[in-house]
C-alpha cells in the first residue's frame, strides 16, 4: 500500500505542477514574443512533456530501468490518444472530429511516422542488427531530425490555431508579470524534475513487489501519471472553447515524446537503448501507430453520429485499441 500511496502521490504533483508549468509556458511565450515563432512551439511542447523526460533520465541512469523510461514514452504515446476519448465524450456540441480542423492530420500522421520508424528501430535491435555510434544507437539522431523537421512542418502549417490560442492565454493572463511567469515555471519545473526523478524508483519497486515487468509498469502506469498536465492542460483548452488547441496539445505532445527516446538513449552508457528494452514495446509501438490512423480516419472522414456512451466510432475504436494493448502488455507481464 505504502508503494500505490507513493505512485498516488507521483500523480498529484506531476499533474499539479505540470499544469502550472504549461500555464506559465503560455504566459511566457507571449509575453517574451517567442507565442509567434518556431521555439515558442517547441517551449509549450517541452513544458507538457517534462515529466516524461525527466523519468526517462531518471530511469536509465540512477534506477537501471530502460523499460521503464520507453514504456513510458511509448504508453504516453497511446495515453495521449486515449485522452481524444475523453474530450469527444465532454465535448457534447458535437462529434470532436467534425470540429477540429484537417490540419491536425499532418500532426498526426508525422507522429505515426516517428513512433513507427521507433518501433522499427527496436525490432532491429532485437535481431541484434545495432548500428551505432559509440553507445548511442544511429536510430537516435535520425529520431532527432525526423521531429526537427517535423516541428518545422507542423509550425508553418498551424501558425494560425497557435496565434488565436496565445492570444487567448494573453486575455486571461494580462494580470501576471514575466518575472511572476518566470518565477512560477521555474518553480513548477523544479518541482516535476523531483517528482519525476522520484518516480522510476518508485515504479521499479512496484514491479518487482508486485512481480510485473517493469514494461507493463512503464507503458501503464508511469505513463499515466506522466500524461497528467497534457490531460490536464488539453481539458483547460477545451473549457476556453479552443477545440483545435486541444487537439493539438495531444498531437504535438507525442512528436515531443518520441524525440525524448533519443535523449534517453544518451544518458544511458550500457550501450544502445532499444536493444537493452523487452520487445512488448513494439507491440505498444503498432498499437500507437494504428490509433494514430484511426484519428487520422476521423479528421478526413468526419463522423457525425455518436454511439455507444455518447462517443463516435472513431473514439469507440480509439478506446478498445488502448483496451487491448492493456490486456496484451498484462498477460505478458505477469
Amino acid at each position: 500500500m505504502t508503494l500505490w500511496l507513493q505512485l498516488t502521490i507521483c500523480l498529484v504533483i506531476i499533474g499539479y505542477a505540470g499544469w502550472h508549468l504549461s500555464r506559465y509556458g503560455d504566459i511566457l511565450a507571449e509575453k517574451t514574443g517567442l507565442s509567434a515563432s518556431w521555439i515558442g512551439l517547441i517551449l509549450l511542447a517541452t513544458a507538457t512533456s517534462l515529466p516524461e523526460l525527466v523519468t526517462g533520465i531518471t530511469a536509465v541512469t540512477a534506477a537501471q530501468a530502460p523499460d521503464i523510461a520507453v514504456g513510458d514514452v511509448m504508453g504516453s504515446a497511446i495515453f495521449n490518444l486515449l485522452i481524444l476519448v475523453m474530450l469527444d465524450a465532454v465535448y457534447r456540441k458535437e462529434s470532436l472530429y467534425t470540429r477540429a480542423a484537417q490540419g491536425h492530420i499532418l500532426s498526426a500522421a508525422l507522429g505515426a511516422l516517428l513512433i513507427a520508424f521507433a518501433g522499427a528501430s527496436m525490432l532491429l535491435d532485437q535481431a541484434d542488427s545495432r548500428p551505432a555510434l559509440g553507445h548511442i544507437g544511429l536510430y537516435s539522431p535520425l529520431l532527432l531530425l525526423i521531429y526537427l523537421a517535423a516541428m518545422r512542418a507542423v509550425y508553418h502549417f498551424e501558425q494560425r490555431t497557435l496565434a488565436e490560442f496565445t492570444e487567448a492565454a494573453a486575455s486571461r493572463y494580462a494580470g501576471i508579470t514575466l518575472r511572476q511567469a518566470w518565477l512560477g515555471y521555474l518553480v513548477a519545473a523544479a518541482v516535476i524534475v523531483a517528482a519525476g526523478s522520484w518516480l522510476p524508483f518508485v515504479a521499479k519497486n512496484l514491479a518487482e513487489f508486485m512481480g510485473w515487468e517493469q514494461s507493463f509498469v512503464g507503458t501503464l502506469l508511469v505513463a499515466a501519471i506522466t500524461s497528467a498536465p497534457e490531460a490536464a492542460v488539453t481539458l483547460s483548452a477545451l473549457r476556453m472553447g479552443a477545440v483545435d488547441m486541444a487537439i493539438a496539445n495531444l498531437l504535438g505532445s507525442n512528436l515531443f515524446n518520441i524525440a525524448i527516446l533519443a535523449v534517453d538513449d544518451v544518458f544511458y552508457l550500457n550501450g544502445p537503448l532499444f536493444a537493452a528494452v523487452s520487445p512488448s514495446h513494439v507491440q505498444t509501438a503498432l498499437v500507437a501507430v494504428m490509433m494514430s490512423a484511426l484519428v487520422i480516419v476521423g479528421l478526413i472522414y468526419r463522423p457525425r453520429e455518436r454511439r455507444a456512451l455518447g462517443l463516435s466510432w472513431i473514439s469507440i475504436g480509439l478506446f478498445m485499441l488502448y483496451v487491448i494493448n492493456t490486456w496484451l502488455l498484462y498477460q505478458h507481464g505477469l
